[in-house]
C-alpha cells in the first residue's frame, strides 16, 4: 500500500512537472529606475492639485488610433480587455512619483547623445507592426511592415529571421500584435493621461506625439514581442528583455514618456500573454510556431 502510495505520489508531482514547464516564463522583479521611482508616492499632491485637472487634449486625438476600440481582438476576449484596462493606473499628475518621473526626464534631455538621439528616433522610434497594413498587400508598407513584426527576432538571431522563412511564427505575431493595438489604445482613451512635455513646459520632446501617454505602446509591443520570442526561444530571453528595455528607454530618451509608462506596459504585456495562455486557438498558434524553432 505504502508504495503504491508512493508511486502515486510520484506520478502527480511528475505530471505537475509537465504542467509547469508548459506555462509560461514568470514576470521579471522590476529594476534600475522604475524601481526607485516606484518608492515614491503615486497619490495626488494637494500643493500641485491643478495639475490633476490635465488631460490629454481631445484636439490632438488621433482619429487612426481610435479605429482600434472597435476591432475584435485575435486571443483576448473582451471581458479580459476590459479587466486588463482597469488593472492599471498612472500615477496622479500631481504625485511625488509624477515629478520625480518629469525631473528624470529633464535629466535625460540634458546628457542625452547625438548616437542616443539618432538611435531612439531614426531607428527605434519608426519600429513598430500595424495590423490594418497587413490587409493590403500592395500597401506601400506592407513589405517593411512585416520586417518590423520580426525586428526583435531579427535583432537576436540575424537576418534570416523573417516572415518568409517562419510562416506559423508570422502567425502567431500577427494575433499577438493586434491585440497590443487594441490594448494600447483602449487603455490610452481610458485614462488620458497628459504627455510628460503638457505637464512641464521645460521638457523639448523629440516628437509630438498624437495620442495619450499611459501606457506605452511602442514598450507594450516591445515587451509582449521578447516574451512571445522568450516562448519560441527560451534561452534567448534576456537578450529579448534587453531589446525590450532599450525601446523603452528610447521613449525616456526622446522625452515621449514617463518611466511609469514604460513599467506598466511591461506587467501588462506578461498579463496580456497570461491572459492569451487561456485561449485555445493561442496555444495551437504557440505549438505551431514552436515546431519552426524546434
Amino acid at each position: 500500500m505504502i508504495k503504491n502510495v508512493s508511486i502515486l505520489i510520484l506520478v502527480l508531482l511528475l505530471n505537475g512537472c509537465k504542467i509547469a514547464a508548459q506555462d509560461i516564463h514568470p514576470l521579471e522583479p522590476v529594476k534600475n529606475h522604475y524601481k526607485l521611482l516606484q518608492n515614491l508616492s503615486s497619490e495626488p499632491n494637494l500643493e500641485r492639485s491643478d495639475l490633476d485637472k490635465i488631460e490629454y487634449p481631445s484636439n490632438k486625438y488621433n482619429s487612426g488610433s481610435l479605429v482600434y476600440l472597435m476591432v475584435p481582438p485575435e486571443y483576448l476576449s473582451i471581458e479580459q480587455l476590459e479587466r486588463l484596462k482597469l488593472s492599471v493606473k498612472p500615477p496622479a499628475n500631481s504625485s511625488d512619483q509624477t515629478k520625480a518621473e518629469l525631473e528624470f526626464l529633464l535629466e535625460w534631455q540634458n546628457k542625452r547623445t547625438a548616437e542616443q538621439e539618432d538611435r531612439a528616433f531614426n531607428v527605434l522610434a519608426p519600429i513598430g507592426y500595424w495590423p490594418h497594413i497587413s490587409l493590403v498587400k500592395k500597401h506601400h508598407r506592407y513589405q517593411s511592415n512585416l520586417e518590423h513584426l520580426f525586428f526583435e527576432g531579427r535583432e537576436v538571431m540575424g537576418d534570416y529571421c523573417n516572415s518568409e522563412n517562419y510562416p506559423a511564427t508570422t502567425k502567431l505575431l500577427e494575433g499577438v500584435t493586434k491585440d497590443v493595438r487594441i490594448m494600447e489604445f483602449t487603455v490610452k482613451y481610458h485614462l488620458l493621461r497628459p504627455r510628460p512635455y503638457q505637464l512641464n513646459d521645460d521638457l523639448k520632446p523629440m516628437a509630438q506625439m498624437s495620442t495619450p501617454s499611459f501606457a506605452s505602446g511602442h514598450t507594450l509591443w516591445a515587451y509582449i514581442q521578447a516574451f512571445v520570442w522568450s516562448e519560441l526561444v527560451p534561452d534567448k530571453r534576456s537578450e529579448f528583455l534587453d531589446i525590450a528595455y532599450e525601446i523603452g528607454k528610447s521613449r525616456e530618451i526622446m522625452g515621449i514618456h514617463y518611466p511609469s509608462d514604460e513599467e506598466a506596459a511591461r506587467v501588462l504585456a506578461h498579463e496580456m500573454l497570461v491572459q492569451m495562455y487561456k485561449n485555445s486557438n493561442f496555444k495551437k498558434d504557440l505549438e505551431a510556431a514552436k515546431k519552426e524553432w524546434d
